[in-house]
């Protein structure tokens, strides 16, 4: 059995691997053509400068640190290759775009790189760890946040799907909703930028006093539907567990939901400001 998730282990880090340096390519294959070309010269001595070896097109040092991180670490992301892929095939046609990620962890660097040129700022719960993480890749953006429910709550907290302060749709400002689910103390870029792309793989769910991922899930789901116009793909990991099944299906809605892959749902959810008369689900 340990050899079997050891080579899977190795298996999916070379594809890991193998997938930053196409990134990488793609990057300097795209600068090299948006150069422009050389100008033509009459004189010798411009003709042979032409020749002269083109300057260096260097990857980005973020990037770059990525790959090194991941070529040389013996620890792989939480999700599984297969979970993983989902969201990467998004990035693949959205990015560069805003993507925010509930959770810091050790596949955060990937997703970063993922978006590429991209806004991506990772919410954390856990003020020591951002900082550990931090002194390792200093570029990632990340806040640290706080919630205010715990996981022994959810049964009574999803009850509030029935409640019309919860399911207001349209010209909602989250920061003054009265919903008990809604996260009203994020940073403020939160609530300043339309969201292409949200991950929800925190806060902490797997024991009683943990603060649970049902604010997390909810107010994405609400900051998908207040956008100006177009859709937002959500992303809810752990959904194995009680609290992300039941309320990824509550409030963000299996009619909204693209696709299942191991633990992870992908929904795909509209403005609800383009669209009169809208219900809180399809």
């Amino acid at each position: 059995m340990r050899t079997k998730v050891h080579n899977n282990a190795s298996k999916f880090k070379l594809f890991l691997i193998f997938f930053l340096v196409l990134i990488a390519l793609y990057i300097l294959k795209s600068r090299l053509s948006s150069s422009p070309p050389a100008q033509e010269s009459t004189s010798l001595q411009s003709s042979s400068a032409i020749h002269q070896t083109p300057s260096c097109t260097k990857i980005p040092l973020s990037l770059a640190s990525t790959i090194i991180h991941y070529a040389t670490s013996n620890v792989t992301p939480q999700q599984t290759l297969n979970e993983i892929s989902v969201a990467a095939r998004v990035l693949q046609k959205k990015s560069p775009c805003n993507f925010l990620v509930f959770g810091l962890g050790r596949d955060s660097p990937m997703w970063s790189a993922l978006n590429h040129g991209g806004r991506t700022i990772f919410l954390e719960e856990d003020a020591s760890w951002i900082q550990a993480v931090k002194r390792e890749f200093p570029a990632l953006d990340s806040y640290h946040v706080t919630y205010d429910t715990k996981v022994s709550e959810a049964e009574e907290l999803l009850e509030l799907r029935k409640s019309e302060e919860c399911t207001m749709v349209g010209d909602h400002d989250m920061k003054r909703s009265k919903c008990p689910l809604a996260l009203r103390k994020l940073p403020s870029v939160f609530y300043e930028v339309e969201w292409d792309l949200i991950m929800v793989d925190a806060p902490t769910g797997f024991f009683a006093g943990a603060p649970g991922r049902m604010g997390a899930i909810y107010t994405a789901g609400m900051a998908a539907r207040g956008r100006r116009e177009g859709e937002t793909d959500v992303f809810v990991h752990d959904v194995d567990r009680v609290v992300e099944d039941k309320f990824s299906r509550s409030f963000l809605c299996e009619g909204y939901l693209q696709e299942q892959e191991g633990r992870l749902r992908h929904f795909v959810i509209p403005s609800h400001r383009t669209t009169a008369g809208i219900g809180f689900c399809p």
